[in-house]
Parts: structure tokens; sequence; C-alpha cells
């Protein structure tokens, strides 16, 4: 994978490099080619909706699906696709589609690239209202798409986020 050569950050997992395929207020979702690094449109979205933070993948890590780790880094301004932004994981949303179980890292940009989110350290930091909207968005906006579907299963820890990527890293390397 092009994205590899960085890698997941010097100091991960408490901060990580996320490459970022869908920016926030986008109806597309895009997805980059591992291999080459160019941007792809997967599809556009059904619904009405558009993704209320941009969204990404943490490179040199590996789930047990064979993907890298998803992750959607909160902010108030939306990033290009294959831009890489440094961001402090707080969390975890676990969620299920018809494909299976499937986590999503929730990060905020590092102080240096924004400081608004220096006292944001867990997910609870974050006012519900905040963790409503991601939760909304995850739980419809499959729902016109026929045999699709997402169930939001909860939140969890930036300490489970933080062993997530943990893991992914050793995964990761144990594949090479």
């Amino acid at each position: 994978m092009i994205y590899d050569k960085i890698g997941p950050g010097k100091n991960a997992p408490k901060e990580v490099h996320v490459v970022i395929e869908i920016p926030m207020g986008s109806s597309v979702k895009y997805e980059i080619d591992k291999e080459t690094g160019l941007v792809f449109v997967d599809r556009i979205l059904f619904t009405s909706m558009h993704y209320p933070f941009n969204y990404g993948f943490i490179p040199g890590t590996l789930e047990e699906d064979g993907d890298p780790v998803d992750v959607l880094v909160l902010g108030y301004e939306s990033l290009y696709p294959g831009v890489i932004i440094k961001a402090r994981p707080i969390g975890v949303l676990e969620t299920e589609d018809e494909k299976g179980r499937d986590a999503k890292i929730v990060a905020v940009p590092v102080e240096k690239i924004d400081p608004r989110f220096e006292n944001i350290k867990d997910i609870n930091d974050l006012p519900e209202n905040f963790r409503d909207r991601i939760a909304h968005f995850f739980e419809h906006y499959k729902e016109l798409e026929k045999g699709k579907w997402v169930k939001v299963i909860g939140w969890k820890s930036r300490e489970d986020a933080l062993n997530r990527i943990r893991d992914a890293i050793e995964r990761y390397k144990r594949s090479m």
C-alpha cells in the first residue's frame, strides 16, 4: 500500500496518521485504492445525508476484516481526499452492518492542528448531542440502499480505541 510508507505515526496509538477518504459535508463515498493512492468514487449516498465528519483510515494497520482501521475525524473544516492529518483517538463507535461487526475509531485533530479540541480526551467529553449526531448518521445513511443496513451497538472509551489500534498495528506487522 502506498500509504504504508508513512505508517500509523511515530506516536501511535496515542497520535495517528489518518488518510482522509471522505471529506466532511460530502454525500459522495470515496475510496482510496490502497495500492496506487488514487481516489475512486465508490458511490453517492442514496439518502439526502452528508458525512458530518472527515472519514478515513490509519495506514500500517490491519483489522480482522482485512482492511485498515476506519477513523472518523471530528472537526470544523472539510479535508480533501488523500490528505493526511495527525489525530488523537478519543473512542470507538461499535456498529454492525450487513457484512458483520464494524468498529470506527473516533478521533480529533492534534492540538497543533486545531487547539479547539484540546480538552476532548475521551468520547464522553463530547456533548451527548454530538455523539447522537454521529450515531444518527450511521443508523440512517444506508437506509435507501437495498440489502444494506447499519445498527449502532454503542460507544467505547479512548483506552479501547488505543488497544484496538495497537492490535491492528501488530496484525499488520505479522502480515508483512
